[in-house]
């Protein structure tokens, strides 16, 4: 890859894919300065990298010659919360949640676009780098203060129930990441509601009137078809 091992101060992004072409497509793509590209071709060389490197953020393929790309996403989880974006031509639904539920922070399906995988990055980056959640989310006319449990759109402070806040709470905790409906129904609500999706529908239909301008067309909490929720990211 191009600019593999150039530099020990950027972040350091490890890409795990077996198909050449790919590899050489994210080489150049991600070829900005920004970050020291590392290369792993089967599950087993990413885990072993993964220890080695310690990356700031892991780009996974999920058709890996050796083992899914699902369990190498598990296995690294047992020791790591490094973010890790899914690449990968897998469209399915399924898919998806299951890759989001094993860890993965983010999911493009193949092809993308390289500006769409540099945000996703950035984004993971911001994650990864950061030392401490900042105590107060603030993007455009929403502001969240974690620490006083307080909300407020355009200066005037908004009254959520209590299952609202820990909702919001939750999507601020992890704003910029794709939250299936099982994890949230599973944190918020207890494993016994993880198959009651529309508790949860209900409760971000109510949400967003409370805090969106126009909640059919809401602009900090995202639908992901199928999937699940993210909040918008602080930009």
């Amino acid at each position: 890859m191009p600019n593999e091992n150039k530099s020990t101060n950027l972040p350091r992004i490890l890409v795990v894919d077996d198909e050449a072409a790919i590899q050489r497509f994210l080489g150049t793509a991600l070829d900005t300065g920004e970050f020291s590209l590392h290369q792993a071709e089967t599950g087993h060389a990413a885990l072993a990298a993964a220890v080695a490197l310690k990356p700031e953020v892991i780009l996974l393929d999920l058709g890996l010659p050796d083992m899914d790309g699902v369990e190498v996403i598990r296995r690294i989880r047992e020791w790591s919360q490094v973010p890790i974006i899914v690449l990968s031509v897998r469209e399915r639904e399924d898919d998806k949640v299951q890759a989001l539920d094993a860890g993965a922070d983010d999911y493009l399906t193949k092809p993308f676009g390289v500006g769409e995988l540099l945000a996703r990055i950035r984004v993971a980056l911001r994650r990864s780098l950061q030392q401490a959640p900042e105590p107060v989310y603030r993007i455009d006319e929403l502001e969240v203060d974690l620490g006083r449990r307080r909300v407020l759109v355009r200066n005037a402070e908004v009254q959520l129930t209590p299952t609202e806040y820990d909702l919001l709470r939750l999507l601020v905790t992890h704003a910029g990441k794709v939250l299936t409906h099982g994890q949230i129904l599973k944190q918020i609500w207890g494993t016994a509601y993880v198959e009651q999706p529309h508790v949860l529908r209900v409760n971000i239909s109510n949400l967003r009137h409370k805090i969106e301008q126009d909640p059919s067309r809401p602009r900090y909490i995202l639908t992901e078809p199928g999937v699940g929720y993210r909040l918008r990211a602080v930009s």
